[in-house]
């Protein structure tokens, strides 16, 4: 590895200091390609075992799925933002497409399927705001690539194509290969975890794994500095361009050629952590949208997902542009 890949000990003021966010902002395209789900959410003190039944609390219909939680940031946050995804025709498939257009999203290209139901997602979140996760993919997993096909010419105007794993690894890999010829950025959020091809992986402009994601990725187990820079290095030898490891209450850390850059987690006080991670590769886009480097951007998607976990569920949670200028501006203070 470079031999300037170093210790991830910058200070937050500083990362402040040279992300002076612009507030004006500028129109390049972010197309978010991934999952639409209904998040059904019950709140109970703990997180059952196998076999253990849990009384719960609190239960909230909600949407979600990755994509679509990526998606609904981008927008939010003032993004230019399209996207591609397929929903069920049923009940919750009508639910999601109303709230993305309340939300100012372009879903010209979310497909209905009436072959098969929305994608559903089972949350359980415990006291400590550490959420269990089952998800039905439903319509999710019959993208097909004539989808794809017909939203090309969307990726003729943009700069990043965003995706996760909730749909079918085929067509990211289709998407990515289209989206790179075209000289498109694409930033992939590898979750939920499971191994990526070397072809996938070389066509990457940004990986967002967490810890656990980068494990299976890599076979490499995330304990110190050391395994984190092992890692890193062996995604950036698969062809990465920049790696970001998202590291929970630690923050996040960019490795790439040119460093390693620390970003610390904002202290808040946490809810509910379901869609922190999403909110962080949406807000991410957002700013290097605006022209941002990688690592500026970055603190403006700690201060995005910072937020986010102080409310409870998936795009529910989602902050506004103004409150995470705010939030900056705050911390800057202090």
């Amino acid at each position: 590895m470079h031999k300037r890949l170093c210790n991830c000990a910058q200070l937050y003021a500083q990362q402040c200091e040279v992300s002076a966010f612009i507030r004006v902002r500028c129109m390049s395209k972010i197309v978010i390609i991934g999952s639409s789900n209904t998040d059904l959410v019950v709140r109970a003190h703990k997180i059952p075992f196998p076999g253990e039944t849990v009384i719960g609390s609190d239960y909230l219909v909600n949407p979600g799925g990755k994509g679509a939680n990526q998606a609904v940031t981008v927008a939010k946050l003032g993004g230019n933002a399209s996207f591609i995804a397929k929903v069920g025709d049923d009940e919750y498939g009508r639910m999601s497409l109303e709230a993305y257009k309340a939300a100012g999203l372009d879903i010209s290209h979310v497909s209905i399927d009436p072959s098969t139901h929305s994608g559903v997602a089972m949350i359980v979140v415990d006291d400590n705001a550490e959420n269990a996760i089952t998800v039905s993919s439903g319509a999710n997993y019959n993208m097909s690539k004539e989808e794809i096909d017909k939203a090309e010419f969307l990726l003729d105007s943009a700069d990043f194509l965003l995706m996760q794993l909730e749909i079918p690894m085929p067509i990211v890999e289709y998407a990515a290969e289209m989206a790179c010829a075209k000289g498109v950025k694409v930033v992939l959020n590898p979750a939920p975890g499971m191994k990526i091809s070397e072809s996938l992986l070389s066509k990457l402009y940004i990986i967002v794994p967490n810890e656990t994601e980068c494990e299976i990725l890599t076979g490499i187990r995330i304990t110190n500095h050391e395994s984190k820079m092992q890692a890193a290095e062996k995604l950036l030898k698969a062809g990465v361009k920049n790696v970001i490891l998202t590291i929970g209450s630690k923050g996040s850390c960019l490795v790439n050629y040119d460093g390693c850059v620390h970003v610390p987690a904002i202290s808040q006080k946490a809810v509910d952590t379901t869609a922190a991670g999403d909110v962080y590769c949406g807000a991410l886009c957002v700013a290097m949208s605006e022209g941002k480097s990688v690592s500026d951007a970055m603190l403006f998607a700690t201060a995005a997902s910072s937020i986010s976990v102080t409310r409870n569920g998936a795009q529910p949670s989602i902050p506004t542009r103004e409150e995470v200028l705010a939030l900056i501006d705050k911390v800057k203070r202090y």
